[in-house]
């Protein structure tokens, strides 16, 4: 399956606002996808930030911001009211 072109991305997120806007959502295909593509945008922050941490030569900074990253997808990740289950927390 290919990539969706950027109009067509946009197109798909305008219609998943409406069908949760207008409360039509009876498949959750509008939330899934709004939702999906919020934590991919996440997912990406994160892939950045490793890159950027491994070509840093793994500076301090660069790991606070990955780690952060890391932690700010997993928590958009969870289900509400699940717990955090990640080391150190």
């Amino acid at each position: 399956m290919g990539k969706p072109t950027a109009e067509q991305l946009e197109q798909a997120l305008a219609q998943a606002a409406w069908l949760r806007e207008n409360d039509v959502d009876e498949h959750f295909l509008g939330k899934s996808l709004l939702n999906h593509n919020y934590r991919l945008h996440l997912l990406e922050d994160v892939q950045h930030k490793a890159k950027l941490y491994l070509h840093s030569g793994s500076s301090a900074q660069a790991h606070r911001e990955l780690l952060r990253a890391i932690e700010k997808a997993e928590a958009a990740s969870r289900d509400i009211g699940e717990e955090d289950q990640s080391l150190g927390h």
